[in-house]
This record gives C-alpha cells, sequence and structure tokens, in this order.
C-alpha cells in the first residue's frame, strides 16, 4: 500500500539547512500496523506528515527520494490529488486533541464537515456521526455530539479525534502519538480501541511513538528511528526480545519494569552512538 523509498526532507535554506529525515525506506501492507519508534527529534512526525505532502513548503524541502501510495508518488501529485488523499484515503489522529479541534464548533459539525468532502454520497449524516462516535466508545453519542471540545474530557476529545479520522473511512490512519496528553487508564482504553476498530475496518496504520511500552500487542512491525534515519527494523516481537542496534538497546532500557523500584532508570548517551 505504502512504500517510502530514500526519503530525504531538508528544512531551511543555505548554510542553515538541516537534515531532517535521511534517506528513509519504509513500506506498509494492507491491514498492517507499523510502529515508527524514536525520541523527539528522530524525523518520526516529520516522515508521518510527509506522506500527504502536510508540511508547509518553505521551511520544509522534500530532498529526494519517493513516496508511493498504491503506486502513485504522492510528491508528484497536484493539489486536487492531495485534497482526496489527505483525510480520505490516508487520516491522522494527532497527540493533542485540544489543538487539532476547533473550539467553536462542536463535534457533530467537525465531523460532518470531513463527510461531506470524503463521502459526499452519504445523506443521514447525522446518524454516520453517531454510528463513528459510538464505534470509539463514546456513551449516548447522538446528545454528545452536540457538545463543544471544551465540554468534552482529554480522553473524549482524542475519540472524537480517532471518530472524525475513521469516518471517511481511510485505507491508511495515521496516529502520532494518540495517547501521550492522556493518563495511564485512558491510554489503555485508546490502544485497545485503535486494535479492534482497525481490525473491524480492515485498514493499515502507522503508530508513531516514543514509547516501546505500548506497541507489543498492537504493532505488527516496529521500525526504529534515530537521528533522522532508520537504523533498525523487524518483527515487533523479534526487536522487543533480541534487539540489534545500540539505539534501540537505549531505549528498551528505558521502559520502567514493575517491581524494580529502586533501580535507576536508563538514559541514553548520544555521543556513544555516533
Amino acid at each position: 500500500m505504502l512504500t517510502l523509498r530514500n526519503l530525504r526532507i531538508d528544512f531551511g535554506t543555505g548554510p542553515d539547512r538541516v537534515q531532517a529525515v535521511k534517506g528513509v525506506n519504509l513500506s506498509i501492507a494492507p491491514g498492517e500496523t507499523l510502529a515508527l519508534v524514536g525520541e523527539s527529534g528522530s524525523g518520526k512526525s516529520v516522515t508521518g506528515m510527509a506522506l500527504t505532502r502536510l508540511l508547509p513548503q518553505p521551511p520544509a524541502v522534500y530532498a529526494g527520494g519517493e513516496i508511493l501510495f498504491e503506486g502513485q508518488d504522492v510528491l508528484k501529485m497536484r493539489d486536487s490529488e492531495l485534497r482526496k488523499l489527505r483525510g480520505g484515503k490516508i487520516a491522522y489522529v494527532f497527540q493533542e486533541p485540544s489543538t487539532s479541534l476547533n473550539p467553536v464548533f462542536t463535534v457533530h459539525s467537525q465531523i460532518a464537515e470531513a463527510l461531506r468532502l470524503h463521502r459526499p454520497e452519504v445523506r443521514d449524516i447525522s446518524g454516520e456521526v453517531a454510528h463513528y462516535l459510538d464505534m470509539v466508545g463514546i456513551v449516548d453519542p447522538a446528545k454528545r455530539m452536540h457538545d463543544y471540545p471544551h465540554q468534552l474530557s482529554g480522553g473524549m476529545q482524542q475519540r472524537v479525534m480517532i471518530a472524525m479520522a475513521l469516518a471517511c473511512r481511510p485505507q491508511l490512519l495515521v496516529a502520532d502519538e494518540p495517547t501521550t496528553a492522556l493518563d495511564v487508564t485512558v491510554q489503555a482504553q485508546i490502544l485497545d480501541q485503535l486494535r479492534e476498530i482497525k481490525q473491524q475496518l480492515k485498514m493499515a496504520m502507522l503508530l508513531i511513538t516514543h514509547n516501546f511500552g505500548i506497541i507489543g500487542g498492537i504493532a505488527d512491525r516496529v521500525a526504529v528511528m534515530f537521528r533522522g534515519e532508520v537504523v533498525e527494523e523487524g518483527p515487533t516481537e523479534a526487536v522487543l526480545r533480541n534487539p540489534q542496534h545500540a539505539y534501540t538497546k537505549a531505549l528498551i532500557g528505558c521502559i520502567p519494569q514493575l517491581g524494580q523500584r529502586r533501580r535507576r532508570l536508563t538514559t541514553i548517551d548520544h555521543a556513544s552512538l555516533g
């Protein structure tokens, strides 16, 4: 479904130009979940946003490579093709729902706008909005769809974002740190729902995260990013059990362990990683 070939993305121009993504190669098959893991600044979110050319130019520069979605190079698409791709075939769930939802519009109006744009054949808009709110676990969706974002908790706002993305029936869902701002209990609920919905709708998913601790039960494969490059990739269980790269080992070593309250958390010495 999706293939990145030697993708390179820079920011800025001249002597201040910075390489953010350095020759990344990745692929996602239909129905598969790929976890893209790395710490802040490693290039994960830049890679995810590049899939539909969401990065503004300037300051971003697509310096080379290909982004192939169903055989078409996204980097060569016209604006009209990109509008159909964004939200329609590739949808996003970002980590801060409070900044992604418009505070002056109700939940209904925001999801309805996405439906009218990408699924104009839908006649019962309100029924479809309620259906997807119910799918993501919002109780009494017929009532809550008329709420404004500030009337919802952080967990419910994130569920609304997921419902909005799913309502367009995307083939690929990009979930960029979807649980970072939520407490541990709500994190688990959101991840469980993403897993169940992905299987139900048979869509692919790119899960972007810094946390190795959440990918074990949801991702089929994992790719580890470090300083703009993919340094390790493989089946999730194999990478978790037997990491090969020093950076992957360091990230896994940072995961707190139950029953070891007195053990110091591992820190990453970047200088030793080259």
